[in-house]
This record gives C-alpha cells, sequence and structure tokens, in this order.
C-alpha cells in the first residue's frame, strides 16, 4: 500500500504545490509538508500518532519492584513499553543493552542504537 508522503499536496489557503521535508525529535523521524507561499506545515499524520503516544508514554512514571532472581536482581517492564517498542521497532532484540550512567542511574537500551562516527567533523 502507498503511503501518503508519496502523494503531491496542494496548500488548501494559497492552492500551491507544498514541499517536503522531515523533522527529527526525540529520535523520531516526522515527514511534513509545507507550502512555500504561506508556511504553513502538514506534519504525516502516521508519524505524528507515533511521536504523540511517546510523549503520553514518556510522561508517565513507572513504579517497579526490584526482585532478588539466583544470583541477580530483576525488575518487571511494563507491557505498556514493550508494546510500544515492538510496534516502533518491529521486533526487539532477544539481549538488551544495559548501562550505568551515573551512580544512581542505569540506562536500559532495548534495541540496537545506530551511531555515525565522526572524523575531522565528517560522517564515516
Amino acid at each position: 500500500m502507498a503511503d501518503i508522503f508519496e502523494t503531491t499536496v496542494l496548500c488548501e489557503d494559497c492552492n500551491k504545490k507544498t514541499t517536503k521535508h522531515e523533522l527529527f525529535r526525540d529520535g523520531f523521524r516526522i515527514r511534513t509538508w509545507e507550502c512555500p507561499s504561506c508556511g504553513r506545515v502538514w506534519h504525516h499524520p502516521g508519524d505524528k500518532q507515533s511521536y504523540d503516544e511517546f510523549q503520553k508514554l514518556k510522561e508517565k512514571q513507572f513504579q517497579v519492584k526490584l526482585r532478588m532472581v539466583g544470583n541477580s536482581y530483576a525488575i518487571s517492564i511494563p507491557r505498556e513499553i514493550i508494546e510500544f517498542e515492538e510496534e516502533s521497532h518491529r521486533e526487539l532484540n532477544k539481549l538488551i543493552s544495559l548501562n550505568v550512567e551515573e551512580p544512581g542511574k542505569v540506562s536500559l537500551f532495548l534495541h540496537k542504537r545506530i551511531t555515525k562516527v565522526f572524523k575531522n567533523n565528517r560522517p564515516r
């Protein structure tokens, strides 16, 4: 099925052809159309919906219990977080990354992060 972003959109106010752009917010790519005449901007509905769902999830604060399992500690990850990640990344890795950021702060990565290596200010 074709994506709506592949179509040509005309501005309803000035009847001019819009130009396509991309915004990047909090790791999300939001595709947009912008009218070169009046400057009005439309966001791709699917991209906007995913970003809005992320914002709602980000505002929640989860209380989870720390448990002892064998010689390790375990916490449960709320279902909402896993379902959101599965939807936005289709398949989670079986192994996840866990890093100690600073005292009292641990980061958990449910999927591989793509990083670019820069040398002399140019991506490799």
